[in-house]
């Protein structure tokens, strides 16, 4: 596989093609590439909703009226989306849950090794909750490290993507119930195949040089 061929022809989608669906096989490994992404600490704060029935995006368009209404139709004609939300906190019940899912995955080999993984997790949970207070931007990290974890992974898959942050948050979280469950939505995906309208995907892509990007030490 071509890592930098992939960086270089995958392109964020304008439009896509209604009538072409992901085969669910390739759902599945996109679910398994979400699900293994790295976090800090492995603190996995996060929660991915998968709209892909009409009746189900429809419900995450409502989150693309008004001024984000240019999204809508890449919402409602993708064949899937995915909703990536962030936890609004990581509570005692999620880093227990966590923990729990380390030892039946077989993690540590000894007493001593959980609870020392446990008090380095819930040592950096603490720095960003109560010294740092920017836990919720520290959470939102992470989904965006997940984000790229997709975006890469689809475009392997020659599945087309277009990431989205315009959209109504409050709407979202209301409309998919999020804020009732300890959840925000962070950031939109929709997936599928570039329509013949796309006109990004007839674009060359433009990027700074690697003289303003790279330094060497």
């Amino acid at each position: 596989m071509d890592i930098a061929r992939i960086t270089q022809t995958r392109h964020t989608t304008k439009a896509f093609d209604a009538e072409r669906q992901i085969p669910e096989n390739l759902v599945e490994q996109l679910r398994v590439l979400l699900r293994n992404a790295p976090s800090s600490v492995n603190s996995q704060p996060w929660h991915f909703v998968i709209a892909a029935t009409p009746e189900a995006k429809a419900r995450v368009a409502q989150a693309t009226q008004g001024g984000f209404a240019y999204n809508e139709p890449k919402v409602r004609k993708a064949s899937h989306v995915v909703v990536l939300c962030a936890r609004t906190t990581l509570d005692d019940a999620h880093l227990s849950a966590v923990l729990a899912a380390e030892q039946a995955d077989g993690r540590f080999a000894t007493d001593e090794a959980k609870a020392n993984q446990d008090k380095s997790r819930r040592f950096y949970v603490n720095l960003h909750q109560t010294e740092l207070q920017d836990e919720r931007s520290w959470i939102e990290r992470q989904v965006y490290i997940a984000l790229g974890t997709l975006l890469l992974g689809a475009a392997a898959l020659d599945i087309d993507a277009c990431p989205m942050e315009g959209f109504d948050a409050k709407a979202l979280d209301e409309a998919l119930g999020l804020t009732e469950r300890g959840l925000t939505g962070v950031v939109l995906v929709a997936l599928g195949y570039s329509g013949a309208d796309d006109f990004n995907a007839k674009l060359p892509k433009s990027r700074l040089p690697d003289g303003a990007l790279f330094t060497e030490l």
